[in-house]
């Protein structure tokens, strides 16, 4: 592939992450019950009944977050994406892991992303059972989006979403720092368009 096709490929695969990375949280909102069920709808992406939560400052604050990180996928800066649910005395109790990377290898003609959109749904049907693998969370957690990117990245992005008054700070130790946790793998994609894997982490004293 040429460099601009890996570019262009660089691209739609970060306006896809992003695309997911969006429902995804929401759906990790409903299933793990930080909201009440009222504030959520019933929508359909990728072609999957979903729960999307419709609170204005939820929304807004979910789409602002994933705006940022495709800035930082788009200069390929981008390690990680981590939503973490956080106790009252703000330790982390669970953490969804969202690796991401660029494809190692072109693996096949999907054009018009039919294989790709059906492992995203595959990913959005693990997310959605989860209650299922994970005990039930302690009372009055909050949640938090966290991103592993490139220090130079970093600081480039924040000075651009000042401007944009959503600006990033650096995660407190205390919400990064998870005692002895478990792993639970969910699923993995290798696609044309991005590396992707997706695992939850459960802390042992939740």
């Amino acid at each position: 592939m040429t460099e601009s096709g890996e570019i262009q490929n660089a691209y739609i695969g970060a306006d896809i992450f992003c695309e997911f990375l969006e429902v995804a949280i929401h759906c990790i909102l409903y299933t793990r019950e930080l909201y009440p069920a009222g504030v959520f709808e019933k929508k359909k992406k990728f072609n999957v009944p979903v729960k999307i939560c419709v609170h204005p400052d939820v929304l807004s604050y979910v789409t602002n977050t994933v705006d940022s990180i495709r800035l930082l996928l788009k200069e390929n800066a981008v390690f990680k994406v981590t939503v973490v649910v956080v106790t009252p005395d703000h330790k982390p109790a669970e953490r969804f892991v969202f690796e991401v990377a660029k494809p190692t290898q072109n693996i096949g003609n999907d054009k018009y992303l039919y294989r790709l959109e059906e492992s995203l749904r595959g990913f959005l049907l693990k997310l959605s059972v989860t209650e299922s693998l994970l005990k039930p969370l302690p009372e009055d957690c909050t949640w938090t989006v966290q991103v592993y990117t490139k220090e130079s990245a970093a600081i480039a992005i924040e000075q651009k979403q000042h401007l944009k008054d959503f600006p990033w700070i650096l995660a407190d130790e205390r919400e990064t720092t998870m005692e002895d946790p478990k792993m639970i793998p969910l699923k993995a994609v290798n696609s044309d368009y991005f590396q992707m894997q997706l695992y939850a982490e459960e802390s042992s004293i939740k």
